[in-house]
């Protein structure tokens, strides 16, 4: 479901990061683990398309991202990929329940705001549904962006320190519920992070 090949990146022609090929199949749960500059968050944006690589394949099912146009990779990724980011990049003009409706129209779906209600519920943020992103706390504001990569029930489910913001119970419930909701739609969940709390938790490791 999620494969690489020869994957290489660089920000500049001085340094050059070279990942070890991934084969993550459909189901499975990954976690990614690396501290601070070893080049995860990196390999997070070259698996969702955010990012082109120097060199390599990134294939999820039987399309090569890497071949495909911007335009293209943007409707692919709404469709077939969540992404949880470190940081949230809400659109701060809407509320919490309008950025999650502008993740599915985008995704050029349906508007299903019985889904959004009751991921958000579980995600013990239901009561924020009409507030301001900017009112939001910073754990809040990381539950409603998990919220987000998951209203569309993706194919791939990437996660780019998706606890760090939160508290050992926090940790345990919003890790849990991503593993729940990637097996209910069979996704394959990969999560990135330095967060040695989730080692346990992941039979299946990477370690950059």
């Amino acid at each position: 479901m999620l494969q690489t090949k020869d994957l290489t990146f660089s920000y500049d022609t001085q340094q050059q990061l070279q990942f070890e090929d991934i084969d993550c199949k459909q189901g499975e749960q990954w976690l990614l683990l690396g501290q601070s500059g070893s080049g995860k968050t990196t390999l997070l944006h070259l698996l969702g398309g955010l990012l082109s690589p120097r060199q390599g394949q990134v294939v999820v099912g039987d399309t090569d991202l890497t071949k495909l146009s911007e335009h293209a990779k943007d409707k692919f990724r709404g469709k077939n990929i969540g992404i949880i980011f470190q940081n949230a990049h809400f659109i701060r003009s809407l509320n919490v329940e309008e950025n999650l409706m502008l993740a599915q129209r985008l995704a050029g779906l349906k508007i299903d705001k019985d889904h959004i209600h009751q991921l958000l519920n579980r995600l013990n943020v239901g009561h924020k549904i009409k507030s301001s992103t900017r009112s939001l706390s910073i754990g809040e504001q990381q539950r409603v962006a998990i919220a987000r990569a998951l209203v569309n029930k993706p194919k791939i489910i990437l996660a780019d320190e998706p606890t760090s913001a939160l508290d050992d119970v926090n940790c345990d419930q919003v890790i849990e519920l991503i593993e729940e909701v990637a097996n209910e739609v069979g996704a394959t969940l990969l999560v990135v992070t330095h967060d040695a709390r989730l080692s346990s938790q992941f039979s299946n490791q990477i370690k950059l």
